[in-house]
């Protein structure tokens, strides 16, 4: 049984907390997973990764030092009235039109992982490289889909095992590396997309997330996907911050304070399109919680950020970059009630919200941005589709997770979406109408997914999503030109294969 951590906690306040941290180390496992939908981190290593003393080969079961995996994926996709927004090959500049034509679209992605611990502590290394490949498309080739033959991870680490006391430890990373952070809202791999966000520059653990308080810090840059060339890092954005996760106040409920902070050395007027970028500096204090209540069979993920700082901006016939305040919030809440019955079906209600701009008439002296910056969010738990983040939405959502067999997850969610506010854009889709007269009622999405686990080595999946435009989307297909009134339709399957049959979900 857990002890109360609050009874740990000097009456002094903050400095009596971080004195009491380090001595309250254990070896008892305290990470509990969030039951919210699809927004649990990936592991580290990934998930498709296996020590190499644990896999099939029994020749090689003393070989405790050695992590590996090899991973591929192919995902046919087929997409009806396709929303999301399109950018000219030659120019990179965003078109305000929509896919018209169907597409059959062939995903391939191949994975391997090699990492070396323990056997020459405290240095440890990893590599992982990627290759995501697409065919067959109508459109535009994207580095959303095409990341040929690249390092995603290769970074040196120094790791102290019980530097911070028992079990306890403190790990240096430097390097490309991936990261998951908290809901995978604000910061995540986007693993069900066909390439992967990656990053470069430091990590800081103090603690490992089985002990009971843990502090993540990182100081990193953005990699930017080339699709037939070697990736390289963003030179003029850093992301930078830390969680503090804490897990012993309660045997059910973790609390994760955070920030993040981005940085931006831009340069708008860059002769290179693809160079041009506004100044930003914006922070981004939050706090996440997340567990059971008790142990009645009810859940729940909760998740507050606020953000203020400096937003650059560039408009037609100003040659000059404006300084606008920078302040916006969102809000993500998920309850769930998992009932007893052989099926385990979980039913869950979700409200999402994130600012958008309240002015699009900005200017130098009283001008603001009130959008709130999603970061390198995972979009999946909004929309099935991929047609929303973490910006000028309001979100209720209502989902049902069963497992009528065994190995066989099922669920069906539906949606809708609203304009936070009605002169800011819906970005997905690049429609906007700077008046507010065509409304903020977006559309609603109905969503399936079936995902089957055949034997260790085997799994598939398949899903179905409609999404039936409302009123500001059929207003801005009548006045933007190309677009469409008519519903989206989007359904994928998917085979994954895994060469040391971990077995286990390549992202939940």
């Amino acid at each position: 049984m857990k002890h109360n951590f609050m009874n740990t906690v000097s009456a002094t306040g903050a400095l009596g907390l971080l004195l009491a941290l380090p001595g309250l180390a254990s070896a008892e496992d305290y990470y509990q997973k969030t039951k919210g939908y699809r927004v649990e981190p990936d592991t580290d290593p990934p998930a498709y990764v296996r020590n190499l003393s644990k896999t099939q080969f029994e020749q090689f079961r003393d070989v405790e030092w050695l992590d590996v995996g090899l991973d591929f994926r192919t995902r046919y996709e087929y997409r009806e009235n396709d929303y999301r927004r399109r950018n000219d090959p030659t120019t990179g500049a965003t078109l305000s039109t929509y896919r018209n034509d169907p597409d059959n679209l062939w995903l391939l992605r191949t994975r391997g992982y090699i990492g070396v611990k323990d056997i020459l502590d405290p240095l440890r290394f990893a590599v992982e490289f990627e290759d995501a490949r697409s065919y067959n498309g109508l459109y535009e080739r994207t580095d959303a889909d095409i990341n040929e033959f690249e390092l995603i991870q290769g970074y040196a680490e120094l790791y102290f095992d019980n530097a911070l006391g028992h079990n306890r430890p403190l790990s240096i990373r430097a390097g490309r590396q991936a990261l998951e952070l908290l809901d995978r809202r604000l910061i995540g791999n986007n693993q069900f997309r066909n390439t992967t966000n990656n990053f470069e520059g430091f990590r800081v653990q103090f603690g490992k997330k089985q002990n009971n308080w843990h502090l993540d810090t990182f100081a990193l840059q953005p990699v930017e996907r080339r699709k037939y060339n070697f990736d390289r890092p963003d030179e003029d954005t850093w992301i930078y911050g830390g969680v503090l996760n804490l897990r012993q106040w309660s045997d059910f409920i973790t609390i994760q304070p955070y920030f993040i902070g981005r940085k931006t050395n831009g340069d708008p007027y860059n002769r290179v399109a693809a160079n041009r970028k506004n100044d930003m500096d914006i922070y981004a204090p939050g706090l996440r919680v997340y567990g059971l209540f008790g142990s009645s069979g009810f859940d729940f993920d909760a998740d507050i950020n606020k953000q203020f700082g400096r937003f650059g901006y560039t408009r037609t016939g100003v040659a000059q970059q404006l300084n606008l305040r920078h302040d916006a919030l969102a809000y993500s809440l998920e309850s769930g009630y998992t009932f007893d019955h052989d099926w385990k079906p979980r039913a869950s209600l979700y409200y999402g919200f994130g600012t958008g701009d309240k002015d699009p008439n900005r200017n130098a002296s009283s001008g603001s941005n009130e959008k709130f910056d999603a970061f390198y969010g995972f979009n999946q738990p909004w929309s099935r589709n991929d047609y929303f983040s973490w910006d000028n939405v309001h979100a209720p959502k209502a989902r049902l997770e069963f497992t009528p067999y065994n190995e066989v997850r099922l669920d069906v969610g539906y949606g809708a979406f609203w304009l936070e506010s009605e002169t800011e854009a819906w970005n997905r889709a690049n429609l906007r109408d700077t008046t507010g007269r065509s409304g903020s009622f977006l559309g609603h999405e109905l969503d399936l997914r079936m995902r089957h686990k055949i034997n260790p080595y085997v799994d598939w999946s398949l899903s179905y999503a409609r999404f039936e435009p409302g009123s500001f989307t059929k207003s801005q297909a009548r006045s933007a030109g190309p677009f469409t009134s008519e519903a989206s339709n989007f359904f994928y399957f998917e085979v994954n294969l895994n060469a040391f049959g971990d077995g286990k979900p390549k992202y939940n």
